[in-house]
């Protein structure tokens, strides 16, 4: 089990870890300067997401589903485990996803061009 809580702060660690290198904008006309200030101000936007949050509830709904079919199975411990690590990577994944849209939601609305 412990195995299992080293794992899910690991994969919440790395969801902390967003990036928003893959926001592509066309950068014709753009200030440069303005465009890292706005960025910085948006991903600070970004981090309202929470997603560490999303992380602890796709683990712990991921042990429950795990644990179940461990039951069946004959390892609930393990499984639960398996499931813990499963869901919080779904967590993390569903987490960043929705940081990066609110930034790129953010460049749209001060004028940027979003390309991606």
């Amino acid at each position: 089990m412990r195995k299992c809580l080293g794992l899910i702060a690991a994969v919440a660690l790395l969801a902390a870890c967003t990036t928003t290198d893959e926001i592509i904008i066309d950068k014709k006309g753009v200030d440069m300067s303005r465009y890292d200030q706005d960025l910085a101000e948006c991903r600070s936007y970004g981090t309202e997401v929470q997603t560490d949050k999303k992380v602890v509830k796709g683990a712990a709904s991921g042990a429950v589903v795990g644990g179940l079919i461990g039951a069946i199975t004959g390892d609930a411990g393990k499984a639960a485990g398996v499931g813990a690590v499963g869901g919080g990577a779904k967590g993390a994944s569903q987490g960043e996803r929705e940081e990066l849209q609110v930034v790129k939601r953010c460049l749209r609305g001060r004028g940027y061009n979003v390309l991606n």
